[in-house]
């Protein structure tokens, strides 16, 4: 597929980061509804989740995504949670460095899924939760989500 965007490590280390001073509920409710907008204008078929401290607080799936996205975005999410870092830039640093994440003999594969959709929610600094998406091709996927935190900070 041509048009896909493309991302580096560097691409990625260089994205806005939410990190915010307190995030609850509410919080992760507009975020989703935000990405809920993203995955709309884009005309996308996208599940979003967003995840607050062991917690599903904001779930929706729209077009034609549905209970076969549970375990991506369940597995990107744990992702997340395991390396602190955007699930998109786990799987590209392992790329860079030779080793890809999929050959890692001490990640059990069907728990962790290194591809792109899935970023840290942060407060003072602490992993507290994701944004994750599924549905598309990851890097779509992770363009989504990160539009999603783009706005909802640009918003507050």
């Amino acid at each position: 597929m041509s048009g896909l965007p493309e991302y580096t490590v560097a691409d990625l280390e260089r994205e806005e980061v939410l990190d915010l001073p307190s995030f609850d509920n509410d919080d992760a409710v507009d975020l989703g509804l935000t990405a809920v907008e993203v995955i709309d204008e884009r005309g996308l078929n996208l599940a979003v989740r967003i995840a607050l401290r062991g917690d599903v607080v904001f779930q929706a799936k729209l077009g034609t995504s549905g209970p076969g996205n549970d375990p991506w975005l369940a597995g990107k999410h744990a992702v997340v949670m395991r390396f602190g870092e955007p699930s998109l830039l786990v799987r590209r640093r392992h790329e860079e460095a030779g080793t890809p994440f999929a050959e890692r003999a001490d990640v059990d594969h069907e728990v962790f899924k290194a591809h792109g959709g899935s970023i840290p929610l942060r407060v003072a600094g602490e992993v507290v939760g994701s944004i994750t998406t599924s549905g598309e091709p990851d890097v779509v996927d992770h363009a989504t989500s990160a539009e999603a935190v783009r706005r909802y900070l640009a918003s507050r």
